[in-house]
């Protein structure tokens, strides 16, 4: 673990929107919208960011308009939640000056003296009433405190406090006194209903407050039922000011899922897959050993399980449970790593965490736990499904991942929902995110599959609390993944300028049509599709995005990387799509079928898909 400003008590809080606050020599900036911040040599700044919109990125830089200099030396993370961050301030000899709280959807920045002394503000606030104001880049800035100010420099006493915010674009900031208070902490819960999932925050606070609720929260919102207190720029679309310390939402329920359901395919078509299904198990070579390959192995193993079972193939079915029960019970060996570098997993008591031995794309360094761990768990769910048996000899590992990834609370052991962020809906991939412009997250389809295949696990082991949270986040990730990789309002004036109708890779400061690994067209789609699991149908339901979507990433054919989920997109468009995505599906070269994919799948998903 790198160099961390942590307290001991703390579990480290990797993938968070702050963790570039927590980890590395130099801390980065944090983007707690609608306001940017960052720790300074002796104090700290924030702002709300300039939004500036290109032909592939969205930017929405650190700005620091308004700076606080208390001359501290050093900070450290002494606490953090759902959606906040408390950190402590220290002078060289490492005596604490003072606390600040930021958190997200919080256009206030509390921050209270923990020693007599006094702060200097880089922008002179004015005014004769309990708020003074400054007004920096066209935003307005407002001021509380029961210190002491004249001019530039504030006077507090030990447990006096400064609030400063940022008002709503062209608000007077002086108006919002009554909505401004110390922030504490903010709490999360949730619930799940026949048809939707409830996303709860609360902001706790001395007094009242003030909450910005993000585009993918406005269209559900409970609590307050509207929020009309005025808007600010973010990279991610206007958000809107709500008045009160509750932002509650819903989003549409989706429910983890596992099955095809190809009983109603025509015999023709359950010939023809149960002799590609054939094929596809013969021709599996020996699995990869590293979490994230290894993982896809399994989960494409796991499929030809599933198709088999419900094909009533038992042949099939018998030679692909062997295999995938095989290579699981290789990979959830308690003590596997004691014996061999690959195929087993060890406990980090540093991070806290549960790693591959053999690392991929930074596991190692906590990225992408969620879009690894998915894949087990859904092979593991789907093999105990059919083969309960063998769910005690998975459980003591196959736990700990589903641990690593989604702890539902409090333990010595994990943070809570490791990757997973309530306020923004979605997760974050970078564990210690070394970054200027905050965590980010590019394939918001694997986070997808993560809930999926967590849901399937804790159907399989009857965890009804763990599927109950599963089926929340999966909701959650869902609605995200459609709001602001897929589907989102081009026509919201955010996007004028952007040349795309994909968004590759989100982040806390910017969005990019790019991906880590490719610049083609059909990768920055494709990502957001792969592994296309029975859950993915959550894709549909505008068949003319999709149309924009395929055409964008597909300018030479679907005969390149991810073609197959390519494909499986494009039938969500339509029955006449579906056709003519199956034939092209069946002689697709078998170069551009992904390794967590088979033919037999990528047939049947489009079958399941068809209307006759």
């Amino acid at each position: 673990m790198p160099t961390a400003r942590l307290a001991a008590h703390l579990i480290p809080p990797t993938n968070r929107w702050f963790s570039g606050l927590v980890f590395g020599d130099v801390p980065q900036p944090v983007f707690p919208l609608p306001l940017s911040f960052a720790l300074t040599g002796s104090g700290f700044a924030l702002g709300v960011p300039t939004i500036t919109t290109g032909a592939n990125t969205i930017n929405g830089g650190f700005s620091p308009a308004i700076g606080v200099t208390n001359g501290s030396a050093s900070s450290v993370i002494t606490a953090y939640d759902a959606a906040s961050v408390t950190v402590q301030q220290k002078d060289a000899g490492g005596a604490p000056i003072g606390s600040v709280v930021i958190a997200e959807g919080s256009p206030v920045v509390s921050y209270t003296a923990l020693r007599d002394g006094t702060v200097s503000l880089g922008t002179r606030f004015d005014g004769s009433g309990a708020v003074k104001s400054a007004t920096v880049g066209g935003t307005g800035y407002g001021l509380i405190t029961d210190g002491a100010l004249a001019g530039t420099q504030l006077r507090l006493t030990k447990g006096q406090t400064l609030e400063l915010f940022a008002a709503p674009t062209g608000a007077d900031p002086t108006k919002f006194g009554e909505h401004v208070s110390a922030l504490t902490g903010v709490s999360a819960s949730y619930r799940v209903d026949s048809a939707t999932v409830t996303t709860t925050l609360r902001y706790h606070s001395t007094g009242q407050t003030m909450v910005a609720a993000m585009p993918h929260q406005q269209g559900g919102l409970v609590t307050p039922s509207h929020c009309s207190l005025g808007g600010y720029p973010s990279v991610y679309g206007t958000l809107s000011l709500c008045s009160g310390s509750t932002l509650s939402w819903t989003s549409t329920k989706v429910a983890p899922n596992g099955n095809l359901k190809l009983g109603q395919l025509s015999g023709a078509d359950k010939s023809e897959l149960t002799s590609q299904l054939a094929r596809d198990l013969a021709s599996t070579t020996p699995l990869p050993t590293d979490s994230y390959f290894g993982g896809k192995a399994l989960y494409r193993l796991a499929n030809l399980l599933m198709l088999a079972r419900e094909l009533g193939d038992t042949g099939s079915a018998a030679k692909a449970q062997s295999k995938l029960d095989a290579a699981l019970v290789t990979w959830t060996e308690p003590h596997g790593c004691t014996t061999r570098s690959t195929q087993c997993f060890v406990y980090d008591p540093t991070v806290k965490g549960v790693v591959g031995l053999t690392a991929s794309f930074g596991s190692d360094q906590f990225n992408d736990h969620h879009f690894h761990y998915g894949y087990f768990l859904y092979a593991a769910g789907i093999a105990a499904r059919y083969e309960p048996t063998i769910t005690s000899r998975l459980e003591p590992v196959m736990n700990l991942l589903a641990a690593d990834i989604a702890m539902p609370g409090a333990s010595s052991n994990f943070p809570t929902r490791r990757v997973f962020d309530a306020y923004a809906g979605h997760s974050w991939a970078s564990g210690y995110s070394p970054f200027a412009d905050g965590n980010n997250q590019e394939s918001s389809s694997e986070a997808v599959d993560a809930w999926n295949g967590l849901g399937l696990w804790a159907t399989a082991t009857g965890n009804t609390q763990l599927q109950t949270e599963a089926t929340w986040m999966l909701s959650a990730e869902t609605a995200s993944a459609k709001a602001y990789w897929t589907n989102f309002d081009t026509q919201a004036p955010v996007y004028s300028g952007y040349h795309h109708s994909v968004v590759g890779i989100n982040w806390g400061a910017k969005r990019d049509y790019s991906t880590w690994f490719s610049a083609d067209p059909n990768a920055k789609l494709g990502i957001q599709l792969i592994p296309m699991s029975p859950a993915s149908g959550y894709l549909a339901g505008d068949p003319a995005r999709i149309a924009r979507n395929i055409t964008e990433a597909t300018p030479s054919g679907v005969n390149v990387q991810f073609g197959d989920y390519l494909l499986m997109y494009s039938a969500l468009e339509g029955s006449r799509q579906a056709s003519a995505a199956l034939a092209t599906a069946r002689t697709l070269p078998a170069k551009f079928i992904d390794d967590a994919d088979s033919r037999s799948y990528l047939l049947a998903w489009i079958m399941s898909r068809s209307t006759p």
